[in-house]
């Protein structure tokens, strides 16, 4: 054993039941006989190898450091609840326990947050690691740590990092996970102790995925390169406040909005679609260039072509960045809401949260209690929830007296400029500014370091262009008219983002944690400042609630972050920071629910800041509303069970908009008829069985597809997809004095059209216009050509019926969904850039899902590059704030990060019927549910 831990009874490790522990011994031989047999890298790997890494959690261990002993109790899912007496304690313990489950999962966002990766896993690294550096993200985490943390967090963090670096005392990577045992073969790399710093650097990469429109900013503005201001309009319609509803509808914005409304509204108003806080349509997304010149203006077209080079660049650099909890900022997304106890069976609310992120294996969430034994001024926390390994404290979930979830806000905190630079420095008001310059040098196991410069203005902006040499010789080689600054040395990309500055998140967790009322609530959120969430609550007093924290940029009239900026010109830089007094917020509202969805916050006009030019556009929100409501008309009572199956909600809105419509439609071929048949008597949910799911999503993409996805520039569609477009400002059908050929660019999880609610709503007003150019599309093959929109529905029928053909087969009767939509868990290193015997060691699935994009059971696909699973909900929960132990709760995966542990992915089927575990919190129910006690002794 380490020298600072003594074990004296539970060596091996504990298994909760004869029969798991059977199935793993299963298991682990299967895996050592298929290495025995020259399968991995021919090598021999014992069962002692793979068992090594697997915690004890029977028996006792003493840890140098603790002040008492600490009880580990685990149920039958390995999900951890801890029991101590003072809160150094309590957090040294939760630093253990986590890197006994997932120590290599923490080990490498560490090495991502820093830049570090290249030390992992070598060269294939060092470009993100450059871009990961530019970015600095530890060293804001280094600067909040040392400057704004309250020394009792600071105290915390201490204590979870002496708590893990128990763990790692004494140990070999192989006795911490079988990846290291994995990566011995091509590096002698060896984990180093964890720091407080480390943990904080986690809150920037959640972050930085959660960030808001910054991909829409660069999509706007590299559309230009081929669609002229109407046409992006087209596709960035205005939200449908009438139709869909926003959060905050009774609550308060603080008496400055009652002098907003008193004066008439006169104020900045809220941006919506591609109508910017100025009202003027597109903002900067004009015919002839990408950004706003010095005087509102657009730049040249040489300008603007110079920026569509830099941002496509920018795209793929962005899009290698790895994935910390989402899909590098597309499809983020959450489902949370709240129901007052006036309308529930237990007379007190009901709170639901399902955050909708990019599926990892492990789960990006941990879940665990972290209880003290005797609540007082020495220790202060009785929590249970979900959390992220590597950070101490709960994320997401309830106290004794409080509950709370999350859901995206999509705040506009970031914003990309043009900056025109020379050898000196940039341009800014006239004048040559140098730029503020550091060097980072980056380690490569097995090959040679590499240094960069870091270059940023006086804002603290990183140019994040000068990560990539072709974006620096695009920028050298653009040229422009007098509308802006002469060439000189080129162009660059800035980035302005709140988490570039250092912030008190890390106070936020712990003081929610502890919050005892809505008043202890709010003061706790109002630390959250970065990112920007929308925090709905609920209190065992039977109080609800909703408020906005966040840093929130505010920008002056001529700019509304909708696309990229001119660093040149001083206008165009933040103003300030809205005040969190002055953020809306609701509390107990009337009608006795809070839906929040990532719609739009407020309502229009009704607001004297602008949050974002780009809200979700509220499908899934007004779709829980209506569902609510169904339950609660003539008297209705809602239970917890029904609001778990409202989150299993498979209803498609756009089905229910299109079916009448493509049923009206008259076909020849007898093949798309029996197709179009499934549609008929179809309630419009997609479960996985379904044969007209299938068809209808199929006719969904095929629409996008022909309508939409031919006509984007090639920076926007899927890499390698090559076509004859029309040239620009041309919507309509190709010929030979409007065709070009050109291949898509990108991944297929970051293309467009993606298919989500944004598009439902392009798509419902475009159908008022039936012989708009969207609807026409050029003859293919046998496939007929198309002038107007039932046209085009007829083709996309057509090619969807072959498309499905050739997938699943001639048969309709053999179809479904679930064959299409199917979910891959993949080990987000090894699992998918490692040797295949260790992906197929690592990696699990698949899972045939229902839901779809833009429903409540959100496993989100993009219809751009195919029917894949790319995000889900990433775990499920209902508080019931009744009685605690009453709650539910289910993660993606399980609590180990261990491949061949029983907890591995011993939650994932259930997840994926929809099932919810019990979630036990008070001592009583949590002793009745421990299968395994470890004890750490002092």
């Amino acid at each position: 054993m380490p020298p600072n831990t003594t074990a004296t009874t539970g060596d091996k490790p504990a298994k909760s039941g004869r029969k798991k522990g059977r199935k793993a011994r299963l298991i682990v031989l299967v895996l050592v006989l298929a290495i025995i047999g020259g399968i991995a890298y021919g090598a021999y790997w014992s069962i002692s190898t793979v068992r090594a890494s697997f915690p004890q959690t029977k028996g006792s261990i003493t840890l140098d450091g603790l002040s008492g002993p600490v009880d580990v109790k685990r149920d039958g899912n390995g999900i951890p609840q801890i029991y101590a007496s003072s809160d150094e304690d309590l957090f040294m313990a939760q630093g253990y326990v986590q890197a006994q489950d997932r120590f290599y999962e923490m080990d490498v966002r560490r090495h991502m947050t820093s830049g570090r990766l290249s030390e992992m896993f070598g060269k294939s690294q060092v470009k993100n690691d450059e871009f990961l550096r530019t970015l600095g993200w530890d060293r804001i985490a280094e600067q909040e740590y040392d400057t704004k943390l309250s020394a009792s967090t600071k105290k915390y963090l201490q204590a979870y990092a002496k708590g893990v670096n128990a763990y790692l005392q004494g140990k070999d990577g192989k006795d911490i996970s079988l990846e290291y045992a994995a990566l011995g073969f091509t590096n002698d790399y060896k984990p180093g102790k964890w720091t407080p710093v480390d943990s904080v650097s986690w809150l920037k990469a959640m972050a930085w995925d959660l960030r808001g429109n910054m991909k829409d900013e660069i999509d706007r503005a590299l559309m230009t390169s081929r669609l002229g201001p109407q046409q992006i309009q087209d596709l960035y319609p205005e939200y449908p406040y009438s139709r869909n509803k926003p959060i905050v509808q009774e609550g308060q914005y603080s008496q400055l909005t009652k002098s907003f409304r008193q004066s008439g509204g006169t104020g900045t108003s809220q941006g919506t679609g591609a109508t910017g806080a100025t009202g003027t349509t597109g903002g900067a997304t004009s015919a002839s260039g990408a950004t706003k010149g010095a005087t509102g203006s657009s730049t040249s077209s040489k300008t603007g072509s110079a920026l569509t080079s830099q941002l496509a660049g920018l795209y793929n650099v962005l899009d290698n960045v790895p994935t910390a909890v989402g899909v590098n900022g597309q499809g983020i997304g959450s489902n949370s809401w709240v129901v007052s106890g006036k309308y529930t069976i237990t007379k007190k609310p009901l709170l639901a949260n399902d955050p909708h992120l990019s599926a990892s294996l492990p789960s990006v969430w941990y879940q665990m209690g972290l209880h003290c034994r005797s609540v007082s001024s020495t220790c202060q926390y009785d929590v249970t929830g979900y959390t992220f390994a590597g950070m101490p404290g709960v994320v997401i979930g309830h106290n004794a007296d409080i509950a709370w979830g999350m859901t995206n806000s999509g705040a506009d905190v970031t914003d990309l400029y043009l900056e025109k630079v020379s050898a000196n420095g940039y341009l800014y008001d006239g004048k040559i500014r140098p730029f503020k310059t550091r060097e980072e040098t980056i380690q490569v196991a097995g090959g040679a370091s590499k240094t960069i410069v870091v270059r940023q203005t006086q804002d603290g902006m990183p140019l994040l262009s000068d990560r990539d040499d072709e974006l620096v010789q695009v920028g050298k080689r653009a040229t422009v008219n007098t509308a802006a600054p002469d060439r000189g040395d080129g162009y660059g990309i800035a980035l302005r983002w709140t988490a570039l500055d250092p912030g008190t998140a890390m106070d936020a967790v712990f003081a929610i944690d502890k919050a005892a009322d809505w008043s202890q609530f709010r003061q706790a959120a109002a630390l959250f400042d970065v990112p920007s969430q929308n925090l709905v609550y609920a209190d065992t007093d039977g109080h609800i609630g909703y408020t906005l924290p966040g840093r929130i940029p505010t920008r002056s009239a001529v700019d509304d972050g909708s696309v990229p900026a001119p660093g040149w010109d001083s206008k165009y830089r933040w103003t300030g920071f809205i005040k969190q007094n002055e953020l809306p917020y609701e509390f107990d509202p009337e009608r006795g629910y809070i839906v929040t969805a990532n719609q739009a916050v407020v309502d229009k006009g009704k607001y004297p800041y602008a949050l974002t030019t780009d809200w979700g556009y509220g499908t899934r929100s007004q779709r829980i509303t209506d569902l609510i409501e169904s339950k609660i008309k003539d008297g209705g009572k809602i239970s917890t069970d029904d609001m778990r199956q409202m989150q299993l909600d498979n209803s498609s809105e756009i089905a229910k908009l299109l079916v009448p419509r493509l049923l009206k439609i008259n076909l020849d071929d007898k093949n798309v008829r029996d197709a179009q048949k499934l549609l008929e008597g179809w309630d419009y949910t997609q479960e996985a069985d379904s044969a007209a799911a299938a068809y209808f999503n199929a006719v969904w993409r095929n629409i996008l597809k022909l309508a939409f996805g031919n006509k984007l520039p090639k920076e926007l569609r899927v890499g390698g997809q090559c076509l004859w477009v029309n040239k620009i400002d041309s919507t309509g059908p190709v010929d030979d004095n409007t065709k070009v050929r050109e291949c898509g660019e990108r991944d297929t999880d970051q293309a467009q059209p993606d298919g989500g609610d944004r598009w439902f709503e392009v798509v419902r007003t475009l159908m008022d216009k039936p012989d708009s150019d969207w609807w026409k599309t050029p003859k293919s093959g046998t496939r007929p050509a198309a002038n107007n929109v039932d046209q085009l529905f007829a083709r996309a029928m057509i090619d969807a019926r072959w498309e499905l053909t050739a997938k699943l087969g001639k048969d309709i009767d053999t179809w479904s969904w679930g064959r299409l939509h199917r979910l891959f868990l993949k080990n987000q290193t090894l699992g998918t850039d490692g040797p295949q015997v260790l992906q197929y060691i690592l990696n699990r699935g698949p899972w045939r899902l229902s839901g779809g994009e833009a429903t409540v059971n959100a496993t989100g696909w993009n219809a751009a590059g195919g029917y894949s699973v790319v995000w889900v909900p990433s775990m499920r929960m209902v508080v019931n704030l009744a009685d605690l132990d009453k709650s539910k709760w289910i993660n993606l995966t399980g609590a180990s990060g261990h491949a061949f542990s029983a907890h591995y992915t011993d939650q994932t089927s259930l997840w994926a019927r929809g099932e919810l575990l019990p979630w036990s919190f008070s001592d009583k129910a949590v002793d009745q549910s421990t299968s395994d006690t470890l004890v750490l002794k002092p």
